[in-house]
């Protein structure tokens, strides 16, 4: 099997279990419904260790654009390799979409909820808040490379690091993805998200396009920030790209951040006005 072959086959893998949990969880008169955050943060976690385990030993199993970018930005992955990688990405995410959606046909006719619908193949924020949540994407997508190379920098018994790098995804999940969904991954958004525009789903409503974009810059700056902050930071490699990359983030965070305190400071102004009335 190529390189191409396994990214299509594991990204598949990763999408079948991963959107296979999130349509138990949420999707009417399934046995788990209801089953809650917890359920799909560790069925994402298991997901991305199965499509490890299932093309770790072909492709790598990046199985995410973040993660090839990352790689490639710092010279441990070879640029030229990367556009049959993003390629494999994306055409395996769409299938695995595709394969839920047969999956749980009675279940989308019973499910009147357009968004929830769209959640079973793409993420949306809890609140929507465009910097911050682009912010969100970037803040666990920086935590996945990051964690991915400190964590190949350490020797497990053999046929352990998918169970680890599964820890890692649950990890995330639980302590960050409570804000956007922890999308962490363009192919895992966008893929599933184009599925779900052309599907005959029932009542489907809006894919959402407007906000599509977030998961997937947010996950590229982050992932490829991540690489970059650890050659910087434990193999002491300051490169241009480096400090290229923290004055980016930087502002990205301090921009978002005004915002919010802008939203904040006009809602206890319009609180007070609305006692003093």
């Amino acid at each position: 099997m190529s390189a191409f072959v396994g990214e299509i086959i594991g990204t598949m893998i990763l999408i079948i279990f991963g959107g296979g949990v999130v349509g138990g969880a949420i999707l009417k008169n399934t046995k788990a419904e209801g089953a809650g955050w917890v359920l799909i943060t560790i069925g994402w976690g298991l997901a991305v260790t199965m499509g490890v385990y299932a093309v770790g030993n072909i492709s790598g199993a990046h199985l995410n654009p973040a993660v090839t970018l990352g790689f490639a930005a710092v010279g441990e992955f070879p640029w030229k390799d990367v556009p049959s990688y993003l390629a494999g990405q994306m055409i395996g995410a769409f299938i695995g979409a595709v394969i839920v959606y047969f999956q749980y046909l009675p279940h989308w006719g019973a499910t009147k909820d357009a968004p929830t619908k769209l959640a079973v193949f793409s993420t949306d924020p809890a609140i929507r808040s465009t910097a911050s949540n682009l912010v969100s994407e970037l803040v666990g997508t920086f935590v996945l490379v990051l964690g991915l190379m400190f964590i190949g920098a350490n020797d497990f018994t053999e046929g352990l690091n998918p169970v680890i790098v599964g820890l890692l995804i649950i990890a995330i999940g639980m302590s960050l993805g409570g804000t956007t969904g922890y999308a962490i991954n363009p192919a895992r958004d966008l893929g599933p998200r184009i599925a779900h525009a052309l599907l005959p789903i029932p009542g489907k409503g809006s894919s959402d396009w407007g906000y599509a974009w977030v998961p997937v810059i947010g996950p590229i700056i982050g992932g490829v920030y991540g690489a970059l902050f650890h050659h910087a930071i434990f193999n002491k490699e300051f490169s241009g790209a480096f400090w290229v990359g923290t004055v980016v983030v930087v502002l990205i965070l301090i921009y978002a951040a005004n915002i919010e305190l802008k939203k904040a400071s006009n809602t206890i102004v319009n609180n007070n006005a609305s006692k003093s009335v």
